[in-house]
């Protein structure tokens, strides 16, 4: 497995896995049009996305996406990883956690303090990783829980 992060000529790996995730979440399939917010997000530098790539078959099998959040008072850029999707047959295999990591040393190494991110209450698969990384479960605001992990 490689993690790779795409840049804007590369939306094509990940437009798939996105369009499952987004369907994961309840959403209508509709790839062209997750493609084109991918390519935005890209394109306008609003997002940084890794994409883990099963070396021997050259496939996607999984992606996670940031986003920025800034703070004023501590003057400095912190992420929310808004997306995280792995293939079913790649699941149970540590991707995910990969993922996860990946995103996290690109935090640090950009003087992040903390990583952020939400899951729906009744992912529990999720939660559990989550907590198993190291984050902190915050009290539900809706029908997603919040977590934090802190860098510094």
């Amino acid at each position: 497995m490689e993690i790779i992060r795409i840049d804007h000529t590369q939306v094509h790996l990940v437009a798939e896995l996105f369009d499952k995730y987004r369907v994961f979440y309840k959403k209508e399939s509709d790839i062209e049009t997750g493609k084109q917010f991918l390519q935005a997000r890209l394109d306008n530098n609003e997002s940084v996305i890794f994409v883990a790539m099963d070396k021997e078959n050259a496939v996607p099998v999984g992606f996670t996406q940031l986003y920025p959040t800034y703070s004023s008072v501590r003057v400095v850029k912190n992420w929310i990883l808004n997306d995280l999707y792995v293939e079913q047959a790649y699941r149970k295999q540590g991707i995910g956690e990969q993922l996860i990591q990946t995103a996290m040393t690109f935090a640090k190494e950009n003087h992040a303090t903390f990583v952020q991110l939400s899951t729906a209450v009744d992912n529990y698969t999720a939660q559990s990783l989550y907590e198993q990384i190291g984050f902190k479960k915050e009290e539900p605001e809706t029908d997603f829980y919040t977590y934090r992990i802190n860098l510094a």
